[in-house]
């Protein structure tokens, strides 16, 4: 499958704009079904074998798409993206036309002047919604009017400064916008679609978080499903929701189906490049050196193990990343469902999280494929999973006692015969 080294190369053009679309799709948290249904759906139904099959639930857009249903017996490993984005939300029209917005997991610094589209239901239709594009998110209006502290950058802006502005002009600015039918509640998101960056094989834009992890999921599928499928690993392939208030559609997922071994992908940070944390002493990850993968936390030895023998096997670049007591992904989903699964988090360093200007190396991104499936299909070869799992934890007990290799044997018995 990877013998080409596919993470060597450029991305191929058809590649790269499936990313694109999959990332651009408006799926703000809550309102995640224009990816789950109106993207991935299209094309997981373009190459699954007909025996798969697709869940999907009630309480949330999440969907999962499921190698082998109905047969629980099996060992399930469940490859979780989330699909929903950062959204801001309009919390109040005011009488001078400003629609004033909160700032959710953005830097509020981050967002002035940059366009968006707001994602209004119809007052008079629920459940009916338009778009609105053309505003751009502002605070301070213009130099002229700030605090002298703005200027020489002591002061910095605060999230309830943020409001939309649409242009609104004439009499009557408050009531042109609720005829409009904007109201509190309202989604927001930024307008970027992905493009190829400078440098080559990188790419910058909007909602790299998590839309990579949605792509990756749906190519290790695709990779799956051209392998010829598995015959001993249930393989659900699962886009989650509300991942970034809490993890709180993963952890559904979880609870549901119950996998034996999760692996969740997400973006990871550049740290090598971050400014201004060198004396964190950081791990050093970088972009462009490979995927990521998770150390710490709960996450599974024994699942790690087969992840980097495979990565060394096919020559597949590879980074930890310590993530002390949280993974801070959708690898938690087992435990915060109080289901017994072995975890992991795999990602790609990118550069600028939860900004408009997120940035990525498309290697990094096609390494994580590649490592994931070749994972699960040498999973599909091992004689009994069950066992291997609850059987073979690393026992620390029954280590060797490894000895500095400038210590030669000769000085050993010549210290024991002094």
């Amino acid at each position: 499958m990877s013998k080409n080294k596919p993470w060597r190369n450029p991305m191929p053009e058809i590649t790269f704009n499936l990313m694109r679309e999959i990332i651009s799709s408006p799926s703000p948290i809550g309102l995640e079904s224009a990816m789950t249904l109106g993207v991935l759906k299209p094309y997981f139904d373009s190459f699954m074998p007909k025996t798969w099959d697709m869940h999907q639930y009630t309480g949330n857009a999440s969907v999962v798409w499921d190698s082998h249903p109905g047969e629980d017996d099996m060992f399930s490993v469940m490859i979780i993206g989330h699909a929903d984005k950062i959204r801001l939300q309009v919390r109040k029209i005011g009488p001078d036309g400003k629609v004033w917005i909160n700032s959710d997991s953005f830097l509020p610094c981050t967002l002035i002047g940059h366009e968006v589209t707001v994602f209004s239901e119809n007052p008079k239709k629920p459940g009916a919604y338009r778009c609105i594009e053309g505003g751009t998110v502002e605070a301070l209006g213009a130099i002229h009017f700030s605090e002298a502290g703005h200027r020489t950058g002591d002061t910095g802006i605060r999230p309830t400064q943020l409001y939309l502005d649409l242009q609104i002009h004439g009499p009557d600015k408050r009531k042109q916008l609720e005829d409009l039918g904007i109201k509190a509640g309202d989604t927001l998101l930024l307008n970027r679609p992905i493009k190829r960056g400078f440098s080559p094989d990188t790419f910058y834009g909007a909602y790299l978080d998590n839309g990579l992890g949605c792509f990756v999921t749906a190519e290790v599928a695709k990779l799956i499903a051209e392998a010829g499928g598995t015959n001993k690993v249930r393989c659900l392939f699962a886009v989650a929701s509300h991942e970034e208030i809490g993890r709180f559609g993963s952890r559904v997922l979880a609870g549901v189906h119950q996998p034996d071994a999760i692996i969740a992908v997400d973006v990871s940070h550049d740290y090598t490049a971050a400014p201004n944390i060198g004396d964190r002493n950081m791990t050093p990850q970088a972009m462009g050196e490979g995927f990521s993968l998770a150390v710490g936390a709960i996450v599974s030895e024994e699942l790690n193990r087969r992840i980097k023998q495979v990565a060394i096997d096919h020559d597949i670049p590879m980074q930890l990343s310590v993530v002390g007591r949280d993974t801070g992904t959708d690898g938690m989903a087992g435990v915060l469902a109080s289901v017994d699964s072995a975890a992991t988090s795999i990602g790609f360093p990118i550069r600028n999280m939860h900004t408009i200007s997120e940035s990525g190396h498309t290697g990094d991104v096609l390494a994580a494929v590649h490592v994931i499936a070749e994972t699960i299909l040498a999973m599909d070869e091992e004689k009994d999973l069950f066992k291997a799992f609850r059987e073979k934890h690393p026992r620390l007990d029954k280590v060797k006692t490894l000895k500095h290799p400038g210590f030669s044997k000769a000085k050993r018995a010549s210290r024991k015969k002094s």
